[in-house]
């Protein structure tokens, strides 16, 4: 009678060769030193940037900060931390400020986007910027366009009848004070602490004192 071979392997050693041959057989690219990557699925979106409507081809998991910093080189958004948090990358959509890093560009399509770039140019200044300059509303200024476009929501918030969560009265117009601004504009975050100086700008672009 013929005596079948004895295998010297452990329970481990099996567990690693099923797993390898299991890998070889799902990625056969990986397995003969092909690497293999998907390829982007691109979508077309018109998106009206600054007053101008722009035809894009733009992959569906792009950003809109991305495609606005990469694509359009509107470099005066910031991506800051990328995840909502910092506010530095603050645009207004179609009058309503949102977190360009939080939301994709395809989602967008045929809306009105406004970044910094579009509020106003160093020889013609938005109101909103100027008061920034005369208050100081910065220091390293990394933060200063997502405040800045910001700021033009906010009032324009208040202006519309939008409470916020210290608004007093819910059944009346808020108005502009310091407790409102800081509390609308706590989603912005300045790292060098330029906060006083940035109610002060907002409130007289509001022609209130703050």
């Amino acid at each position: 009678m013929q005596q079948v071979p004895e295998f010297d392997m452990s329970r481990r050693d099996i567990l690693i060769v099923g797993a390898v041959s299991a890998a070889g057989a799902a990625a056969p690219g990986l397995a003969s030193g092909q690497e293999t990557v998907a390829a982007p699925v691109v979508g077309k979106v018109i998106l009206t940037i600054n007053g101008t409507a722009r035809a894009l081809e733009v992959d569906l998991r792009a950003t809109l900060l991305d495609v606005l910093r990469e694509t359009l080189k509107l470099t005066g958004t910031k991506k800051g931390c990328d995840h909502g948090q910092c506010g530095a990358c603050t645009v207004i959509v179609e009058g309503r400020r949102i977190n360009s890093c939080l939301t994709l560009a395809v989602m967008h399509d045929g809306d009105k986007v406004t970044t910094i770039e579009g509020l106003g140019t160093p020889g013609d200044l938005h109101p909103m910027q100027a008061a920034f300059v005369k208050h100081d509303g910065y220091q390293c200024g990394y933060c200063t366009p997502g405040q800045i476009c910001s700021a033009v929501a906010v009032l324009e918030e208040i202006k519309a009848g939008v409470p916020s969560h210290v608004t007093a009265d819910l059944n009346g117009r808020p108005k502009v004070t310091p407790d409102e601004l800081r509390e609308r504009m706590s989603g912005n975050i300045c790292r060098c602490g330029a906060y006083s100086n940035i109610v002060e700008a907002i409130g007289e672009v509001a022609g209130v004192k703050a």
